[in-house]
Parts: C-alpha cells; sequence; structure tokens
C-alpha cells in the first residue's frame, strides 16, 4: 500500500490562479463581514448582542487567517519548502510497525518543541510529551487504531521543553499489511491552539451567569451563589479610524483568560476622540469576581469619559486616584494612559504603578522611561507626571498587564517581551505582533488573566 502524503508537501501543487482567485474572495468576505459587524454595537449592554459581536469579532480573524495561510501557499513553492518559513500548524508522522522506523516531518519538530536533530519519538515514547491527564485518551486512540485498525481522532495537550502548552488535534489511520494486519500508523498532527482559546472565549460570553439565570427561570430551577457577570472590555478588535493617512494607528489587542476562569480586574482600551487624537490604555484593579468586574467597568467608564473632555493623561490618573479614594470600599489600582497625535505623531503619557509601554523600533525594543506615578489610590491627592516621545513610521507600541508572561514579573517579564522585537520587525500589521504574544505566552498555565494592546504607526 503506498504511503500517505506528507502534511507539509501537497501531492499536486496548488496553480497561482487558483490560489489568488481565494484570496480575492476572503478579502471580500472579510468586507461583507466587517460591515454586517458594524451593525452590532460594540457596547451593547444585551449579552445576546454582545456573543453575536464576539462572534462576528471571531469569523474576522479566522479570514484573517486564512488569508495569511493562503498568501503562504501562493509564495512557498512546495518542491522547494523555505526553512526560514515561520512555524506553520500542521506536521506529519509514520510510524512502521515492522521496521521500528519513525518519520516525522520538521513542522512536527516545531510544533513540539523537540530539536530536529533529536530523533523522533516512537508511539511509546509520544505520552512522555503528554500532559498526564490527556495521556488515557492518547493511549486509547492508538491501540484502537493498532489492534482494531480504527482511524485516529482527537486532541490532547502537549507540554513543550519551554515550558509552553500547546492543544494538538491528531488525525491518522492505520495502514494494513498483506495478511490484514497493521504494519504502520500515519498521522498528521495540528496545533489548534489558538483556536481552542477564541472558542473558549466565545463560550464564556455564551454560557455568561445572565443567560444562566434565564435559562433557569424557563425551567424553575434556583441558581446558587455564582460570580457576577464579566464586565468585558468596550472596544475588541482592531479600531478603524475614519481618517486615513500617515501615521494613522493600526490596533490590535487580545484578552487572556485566567487558566482557573477567574474573573479579574485587568482591563485595555482605545478610542478615537473629539480632537482626532486617539487614547491608549490599560490597566487592572486586584481581586476577582464581582468587586473586580464592577471595579473595572467603573474605571473604564471614567477613563473614557474624562478622556471625551479633553483631559490629558497626567491628570486624568489624578482623578483617577480621588474617584478611587472615595469609593465605599476603597482600592489600590494600576494604569497607564496614552494620548497619540498622527499629525505629529507624538505620544504623551502617564503611569500609576503600571508596566511601561515597551516601544519596538528597527528589530529592537526598550520600555520607555516612566514617569512619576505611584498605584491609583495609595497616596490621597497624589500627582502624576507625564512623558512624550515621537514615534516613527513602522514603530510598534506594546501595552500590557501583569501576568501577561506566566511565571515571570518585572524586568524578566519585559525581557521576554522584548525578546519578540525580530517578530515584530517582520509583521505587517499589530493582529500579526499580538499573534506572535499570544502563540508565544497564551497557551501556559495562568493564575490571573492578562491583556495585551498593540498600537503600530502605519507608513
Amino acid at each position: 500500500m503506498p504511503s500517505h502524503l506528507s502534511a507539509d508537501r501537497p501531492a499536486v501543487p496548488p496553480g497561482r490562479g487558483p490560489v489568488d482567485a481565494l484570496i480575492s474572495l476572503t478579502r471580500r468576505l472579510k468586507v461583507e463581514v466587517d460591515a454586517v459587524r458594524r451593525d452590532v454595537p460594540a457596547d451593547a449592554a444585551d449579552p445576546r448582542e454582545r456573543r453575536r459581536r464576539a462572534l462576528y469579532d471571531l469569523a474576522l480573524r479566522q479570514l484573517e487567517d486564512l488569508e495569511s495561510n493562503l498568501a503562504q501557499l501562493r509564495d512557498d513553492p512546495p518542491s522547494a519548502p523555505r526553512h526560514d518559513a515561520p512555524a506553520g500548524p500542521v506536521g506529519s508522522a509514520e510510524w512502521d510497525l515492522l521496521t521500528d522506523e519513525v518519520r516525522w516531518s520538521g513542522e512536527l519538530y516545531r510544533i513540539l518543541g523537540r530539536d530536529p536533530a533529536a530523533a523522533p519519538l516512537t508511539l511509546d515514547e509520544l505520552p512522555s510529551l503528554v500532559f498526564e491527564e490527556d495521556r488515557p485518551r492518547l493511549t486509547t486512540m492508538v491501540t484502537d487504531c493498532l489492534v482494531d485498525a480504527r482511524p485516529v481522532d482527537g486532541e490532547f495537550r502537549v507540554v513543550r521543553p519551554d515550558d509552553g502548552v500547546r492543544t494538538v488535534h491528531m488525525r491518522g489511520e492505520p495502514v494494513l499489511g498483506a495478511d490484514g494486519s497493521t504494519a504502520s500508523m500515519w498521522a498528521v498532527l495540528r496545533d489548534v491552539s489558538e483556536l481552542r482559546r477564541r472558542r473558549r472565549a466565545v463560550s464564556e460570553i455564551r454560557d455568561s451567569p445572565h443567560r444562566r439565570r434565564h435559562a433557569a427561570a424557563r425551567t424553575g430551577h434556583r441558581l446558587a451563589a455564582e460570580p457576577e457577570e464579566a464586565v468585558l472590555p468596550a472596544w475588541h478588535g482592531p479600531l478603524r479610524p475614519p481618517q486615513a493617512g500617515p501615521g494613522i494607528l493600526d490596533l490590535a489587542a487580545a484578552h487572556l483568560p485566567s487558566t482557573h476562569a477567574r474573573i479579574g480586574g485587568d482591563w485595555y482600551d482605545a478610542l478615537e476622540l473629539p480632537d482626532g487624537t486617539t487614547l491608549l490604555g490599560a490597566g487592572a484593579l486586584p481581586g476577582h469576581g464581582v468587586g473586580a468586574a464592577s471595579g473595572r467597568a467603573m474605571l473604564l467608564g471614567a477613563v473614557r469619559g474624562m478622556a471625551m473632555a479633553g483631559t490629558a493623561p497626567g491628570p486624568l490618573l489624578a482623578c483617577l486616584n480621588r474617584l478611587l479614594d472615595t469609593i465605599a470600599q476603597p482600592a489600590l489600582g494600576s494604569a497607564v494612559c496614552l494620548r497619540y497625535r498622527p499629525g505629529t505623531r507624538s505620544l504623551l503619557w502617564a503611569q500609576a504603578g503600571h508596566p511601561a509601554p515597551l516601544l519596538f523600533r528597527g528589530g529592537t525594543g526598550r520600555a520607555l522611561d516612566a514617569p512619576d506615578g505611584i498605584l491609583l489610590g495609595a497616596v490621597p491627592g497624589a500627582s502624576y507626571g507625564q512623558a512624550e516621545e515621537t514615534l516613527v513610521a513602522g514603530d510598534v507600541l506594546l501595552l500590557h498587564t501583569d501576568g501577561l508572561v506566566p511565571g515571570h514579573a518585572g524586568t524578566t517579564a519585559v525581557r521576554r517581551l522584548l525578546e519578540l522585537a525580530p517578530r515584530f520587525a517582520a509583521a505587517r500589521t499589530a493582529q500579526d505582533c499580538v499573534r506572535a504574544v499570544t502563540e508565544e505566552f497564551g497557551e501556559r498555565e495562568r493564575a490571573d488573566a492578562a491583556c495585551v494592546l498593540v498600537a503600530r504607526v502605519a507608513p
């Protein structure tokens, strides 16, 4: 029986014409989906409308991924794969049971974080990479394939040597010998970590406490005490300013949920202001559950209201500090607030006990020199300094909350983020930069949620 076709090399190279047509179709579909999405308000109070908006956002991201994959398919000659190309999501493997030979594609080594010079793992060794609770599932799939000749189709989580956790979908089939017994097994393994993360985000909205309360009312069941519904950021996905021209910001962001499904106080925001400037912000309140969620909503609303009224970043944080000092249950908080003027590419910013924005330029990165600023709510009447920075075309700004790099904080976390500078230099959009961050840190175990906001200066 002939061997299977490798997932890394199609049997028939697709022509440029058909692939270009698919890319054009995908772009048209993105425009149509975005047009429908605009009819759904981003700050709708109805959870059903918010879920619709989240689904449209998810569809747009998937179409962006599809366009990127099609472009790579068009530009990479299948007969001569580029070894310096970005790691793709699919790899293949074959285990010969008669000769004990194992063959892995180069892509599979990258997905599993293995050294390409190392020997591929046998079927007996493969579970050593898998989460302990997922090993029985993998063992059952492989056993059913080898003994009963059943196809393999299932998912499991793998732990890479760099402590990264990835979700892998495995599909395969047995290859039978002349006597009808299994001679070998082949499989295609796809990294579905980002897809699963996005689906979980949509599910969190769909299964919100508000919807569960309605279901309980219909069935007559009484719900036990439950946490307040998470207050989602009022802005999702890329901001699309109506004007166009040099210096406009390309924006993208991501919310990385807690592994323990905790509702935290982290937030991010981007807002076009009446004078043509853009507000960027990120921050956090301590705690989890109802208090953190309601505090986040209050803080985000206050930031937007003062920014719309023309309050500069430093005075804005001073007002937030007074606000936290006057509420019934005072709390400490951190925030960073930026105001960007596209005509001059000038950035005015202030921070209150929050990680400074990171600036990436020409393949290197650095943290901006922070002006004076202490935690919100720490000292009544505290003032906050401001700093200015002039950006250039192609600059990338990254705002983040603590916990974005699990297990690291302070200077170590900043160093890990700055190591992404070469990938940011090669990125074409802010969404590409966010994707690099989530690929590097998104699938790791995290006690608390985290946010990342990326702004890229258009040429």
